[in-house]
Order: structure tokens, then C-alpha cells, then sequence
């Protein structure tokens, strides 16, 4: 996607070749700027500290510092260590074992002198991979946006309300829930984004907004709450949002505030929409609320909020009253019953383990 008309992706190998390269997410949308990742100290950091963060990416720059962690030591308890390191790093989003079970299962067999060039090449692989499955998903939900671009008026544009930023930052490019819109935005079909702030973190005001903005997209940034009044008041088509864990069942898991949109656009006849990268697929699951584990993040997440002051520096403010005790759950499960369908690169599934099947029966 384009920063100040510039493609870029999100994770890329250094120049050099000893190193990888990312954006770092928790700079924007006021600064951007890149970090370099040496090692496998630097890799689990940056999935902790969310320089990179959602599902796919989170899963990628795994699969990059195992990578890293071979090159200083291809031994089977190295990678026994590299492997538990970063699994640790965040508990939610299944991407991330995926990306490390892929490996593994890759190098165990080889020689250790074979293992780095090996994880490497993979890696370069699996971020190819993301970005195919992004269009198979463009394509895929294109026809959703097409068909309520079909009963509007002539340049009436089509609203699509988004949650959190499953963006192309999210990903290695293009996006999940944003791929059909700018696929859509780039056919010249009138579309305009509602993009939820999404507290604590803001991923949608700092994030979402930030991207849509550097590809021209239509949209306006949104306090969370005031999507079930847009939805009353007719002025939000559908709702498409991404997930960070999608059971075998079809419930959704994706960052906090999600379910409550869900209930909203139940109540409004919105439809509602998750797409689902299948690595994001967790087969093992079948009941969301029970299996999916929630990630607590730090608290300060929610008692402080950063900004940019009006002499341009950036810094973060107390918003609660000091000694205010603060929950900061990271995610919540939107059962598969309030979604109106997976969109998947091979298709729109209904949000069901018969709908899911039917997409991928081999699996």
C-alpha cells in the first residue's frame, strides 16, 4: 500500500541481508518511522511492545525471528527455546503458533547448517502468502460492496463501518477487512469508511485512519460508542471487521469493543461481516467463549492516552484519577450467530463449521 505515494509493506528483509525490517507501529500516525530487528530478543520485543501488531503480522515477524535465531544457533534446544520465546509473546492471536509450527516442522528435519537459510526463505514465503490471501479476500468481498453500490442512487457512497485496524498494517500488505474497500475505492465504486478510535489503544484513530488517509479513501473517525447510533439512523451499510482467532465453529475473536457491534448491527439489520486469512482459523476450537484465551494487557493502556501536544512533541497524558484501578482486556468473542458471514479467500462462508467446511473441506 501507499505511504506518501510510496508501496510499501509492513515487514521486509535489510538490505544488507542480516537483519529485518518493520514499521514501527507504535510511532504513528505522528511520526514514521522504522525499526531493525537483529535478533530474536528483537523480534519477540517487537510482537510484546506491538511495533507490530495483528494477527497475520504478528505471525510473520515469527516466522522472521526464528529465522534470527537460527542464524546465532541452529541447535534442536535453540530452536525449543526460540520457538517458546515468542509463543510467549502474545497469547490471543493463533497466527503466531501457526507461523511457529511451520517452521519448525520445516527445519527439525535438516541439517543445523542447513536450518537459517531454510527459515529464511520460508519466511519470505509465508509474507508472500499473506499478501495473496489479502486479495483472494479483496476478491472475495468486492461482490458484497458491488451489490449495495448496485441499489444506491448515482454517486451515493456505500458506508462500511471497520473496528480496531485489521488494515494493511495488520498484515504484510493490503489488509483483511480493508482489502474489499480499497479493491473497491481503486474500482471507482464511492465508498466512505467509519473508522471506530477502538480505546484503549486507538488502533483505529491512530492506525486505520492514518492508511485510509495515505490511499485517498473516504472516511471519518468515529468515538467507539457512536456506531449503533450511525446504524439507527440508516447511515452504516455493513460492518466488516477482522479477527485475530476464528473457531472451527465460526465464532469471531478479534479486539475488544467487537462484540458490542456486533449486538448493534443484529438490532439495525446491519450486516456484519469478519474475514478470516484461514492461518487465522483455529480447527482445534469449537466454542469461542470457553476456549479462546483473552489477552489482560497492562493497565496504563487505559489510564493514559497518547497524543501529540501542540508544540509537536508526543507524550502521554493521565486520563483517570491517580490510584483508579484499570481492566484492559485486549479482545472479546462475537459467537457465530451475530455474524453474517466469513469472507476467506476462497470465498464468502457462512459463519458456521458447515459453512467453513464447505470452503475447506481438507483442512
Amino acid at each position: 500500500m501507499n505511504v506518501s505515494g510510496r508501496p510499501t509493506r509492513t515487514i521486509w528483509p535489510s538490505a544488507d541481508g542480516t537483519a529485518v525490517e518493520i514499521i514501527d507501529q507504535t510511532r504513528l500516525p505522528h511520526a514514521f518511522a522504522t525499526a531493525r530487528l537483529a535478533t530474536l530478543d528483537d523480534a519477540a520485543h517487537a510482537i510484546r511492545a506491538m511495533l507490530v501488531r495483528g494477527a497475520p503480522l504478528i505471525g510473520a515477524t515469527a516466522a522472521w525471528g526464528l529465522w534470527l535465531a537460527l542464524r546465532a544457533d541452529a541447535s534442536d534446544a535453540a530452536l525449543d527455546r526460540a520457538c517458546a520465546t515468542l509463543l510467549a509473546t502474545r497469547p490471543t492471536a493463533v497466527n503466531l503458533r501457526w507461523a511457529l509450527d511451520r517452521v519448525r516442522a520445516h527445519v527439525s528435519p535438516l541439517a543445523s547448517a542447513a536450518r537459517a537459510a531454510a527459515a529464511r526463505r520460508l519466511a519470505g514465503a509465508i509474507c508472500d502468502e499473506d499478501v495473496a490471501l489479502n486479495r483472494g479476500i479483496a476478491a472475495a468481498g468486492l461482490p458484497l460492496l458491488r451489490a449495495i453500490a448496485a441499489k444506491k442512487q448515482p454517486g451515493e457512497r456505500v458506508n462500511v463501518l471497520t473496528h480496531c485496524n485489521a488494515g494493511w498494517l495488520a498484515t504484510v500488505d493490503l489488509g483483511t477487512a480493508t482489502a474489499p474497500i480499497y479493491t473497491a475505492h481503486d474500482a471507482g465504486i464511492p465508498i466512505h469508511v467509519w473508522v471506530d478510535e477502538t480505546r484503549p489503544r486507538n488502533q483505529g484513530a491512530s492506525l486505520t485512519a492514518w492508511e485510509l488517509l495515505n490511499h485517498g479513501v473516504p472516511h471519518t473517525v468515529i468515538v467507539d460508542n457512536a456506531g449503533g447510533h450511525l446504524m439507527q439512523r440508516g447511515l452504516v451499510d455493513l460492518v466488516i471487521v477482522g479477527t485475530d482467532r476464528t473457531t472451527a465453529t465460526g465464532d469471531v475473536c478479534n479486539k475488544i469493543g467487537t462484540y458490542l457491534k456486533a449486538l448493534a448491527a443484529r438490532d439495525n439489520g446491519v450486516l456484519f461481516y469478519a474475514a478470516v486469512p484461514s492461518p487465522s482459523i483455529d480447527w482445534t476450537l469449537r466454542d469461542g467463549l470457553r476456549e479462546i484465551p483473552i489477552e489482560e494487557r497492562a493497565a496504563r493502556e487505559v489510564t493514559h492516552l497518547t497524543g501529540r501536544l501542540p508544540d509537536g512533541t508526543v507524550a502521554a497524558v493521565a486520563l483517570t484519577p491517580e490510584g483508579s484501578p484499570a481492566a484492559n482486556p485486549a479482545f472479546d468473542v462475537t459467537p457465530a450467530r451475530l455474524v453474517t458471514g466469513l469472507i476467506t479467500e476462497r470465498g464468502v462462508a457462512e459463519a458456521s463449521a458447515a459453512g467453513l467446511r464447505r470452503l475447506f473441506p481438507l483442512v
